[in-house]
């Protein structure tokens, strides 16, 4: 922990992945809350089957959940979730025609449900 994902439409052209990703580990990571960056993991998902409201034409978005232990507070929920938001706003490129939707939501993770192990 912390997981995060990134699901984004095909649409949105010229996006690069791995910027995104960087961009975004390092946003979390830098966080005082985060004590070891190598538990960051990220995953991202392309998107071809999708709907937007009743038609996808013009429409785009990329949506962002970081998945935490339990226990943070609000205020540290609020913060990481600016963070990603400013990473979204700053490496998704914006394209004429096309509106983009950008959201983050922060999950918590149930600790006596969660194992981690290392091999």
């Amino acid at each position: 922990m912390p997981h995060m994902t990134v699901e984004y439409t095909n649409n949105l052209q010229g996006l690069n992945e791995a910027a995104l990703m960087e961009q975004l580990n390092a946003a979390v990571c830098e966080h005082p809350t985060v004590t070891d960056e190598a538990d960051v993991k990220t995953r991202i998902a392309c998107l071809s089957n999708y709907r937007i409201g009743l038609n996808n034409a013009g429409r785009a978005f990329a949506h962002v959940e970081l998945r935490l232990m339990a226990g943070r507070t609000a205020e540290v929920k609020k913060e990481l979730s600016e963070r990603i938001a400013a990473v979204l706003k700053r490496v998704i490129p914006a394209q004429e025609g096309l509106q983009v939707q950008l959201s983050v939501d922060i999950v918590d993770m149930d600790k006596p449900s969660y194992f981690k192990g290392k091999l």
